[in-house]
């Protein structure tokens, strides 16, 4: 019974003096991790207590601990609710569609920006692609409402093709295709960063050997280019499906209104509404952490999926 243990020891003793060796040799780089470790554990794990009023009647006068405890009243409430079923369904469907359109744009974007040999203009396409990044989704959202309103810019193009005037963002036929393409006009560029810096890691021997061969800018793009990049499109896809039922809280709060609410609320303006506007905190903290667990679910799903068809994943 002592040989355990002494191993158990010597191992524990072991790390430790690694931890130490480590750490002398690598100061710097520990306390530059110091603040990005604290952030995750002050502003991410710290808060998962607040998890427990989820499961109880909170108020905040009585606080955590003596509220009282109703099990999973909040979750068959919000279950049983009948704006349920509706706003799972357009969350699901917002984030589709987003992910068919907003995943390979960045991909497409950084392909063709690696086949041009322009630097000059190649620079300034990347400048311009990334500028939207940096504007305010506040700001973003104001312009959109200005360009879709009755009289704005959406409607003078429009009636040049004989259509009528109207409110774009009162129409729910057209809500969606605005909100996915300034989506796809704000994040497209930066986007494509990850994957123009992956390209440009590719050994330049493949493409001489390529053309030796015969290969010409297409079969160099399939058979080099797309292979390099590969790994990173299953990593941020299992992410992006990781995260289908959490995105799109901020810009739908500031783009929906009442009457489009049948196809553009979805589980977190409801939770808004009804967490923070109607202060039913155990509601929205119920919400929460189904929408925490389905994206459990949805990432575990596809890594497992990327790891059959393709051999990447991210564990």
């Amino acid at each position: 019974m002592t040989i355990p243990s002494i191993r158990h020891a010597s191992h524990e003793q072991s790390f430790a003096v690694r931890l130490k060796k480590n750490y002398q040799r690598h100061k710097a780089l520990y306390w530059i991790a110091l603040p990005i470790i604290a952030y995750y554990l002050i502003f991410k794990y710290l808060p998962m207590f607040g998890i427990i009023i989820a499961f109880q009647d909170y108020r905040p006068g009585k606080g955590f601990l003596h509220s009282d405890f109703v099990g999973f009243k909040n979750f068959v409430e919000f279950l049983t609710n009948p704006t349920a079923s509706r706003t799972i369904f357009n969350t699901l469907r917002l984030n589709f569609y987003s992910l068919l359109v907003e995943f390979p744009a960045p991909i497409i974007l950084a392909l063709l920006l690696n086949e041009i040999r322009c630097a000059p203009f190649k620079k300034a396409v990347q400048t311009f692609s990334y500028m939207p990044h940096f504007i305010s989704l506040v700001v973003v959202c104001g312009l959109l409402k200005d360009f879709s309103s009755s009289i704005g810019v959406f409607n003078d193009i429009a009636v040049l093709f004989g259509f009528e005037r109207q409110s774009m963002l009162g129409n729910v036929d057209l809500y969606l295709p605005l909100y996915i393409g300034s989506s796809l006009w704000q994040g497209v560029g930066w986007g494509s960063i990850l994957y123009l810096a992956t390209l440009s890691s590719t050994d330049p021997n493949l493409y001489e050997a390529a053309v030796i061969d015969g290969a010409g800018r297409w079969k160099q793009m399939v058979h080099i280019t797309l292979p390099t990049i590969i790994p990173i499109m299953v990593l941020q896809l299992i992410m992006r499906i990781g995260s289908m039922m959490s995105t799109g809280a901020e810009k739908t709060i500031l783009l929906y209104s009442p009457l489009i609410y049948e196809k553009a609320d979805i589980i977190s303006s409801f939770v808004y509404r009804r967490g923070l506007q109607e202060m039913d905190f155990s509601f929205g903290a119920a919400v929460g952490l189904f929408n925490s667990v389905i994206n459990l679910i949805l990432l575990v799903t596809a890594n497992w999926f990327a790891r059959k068809i393709s051999g990447e994943s991210m564990w």
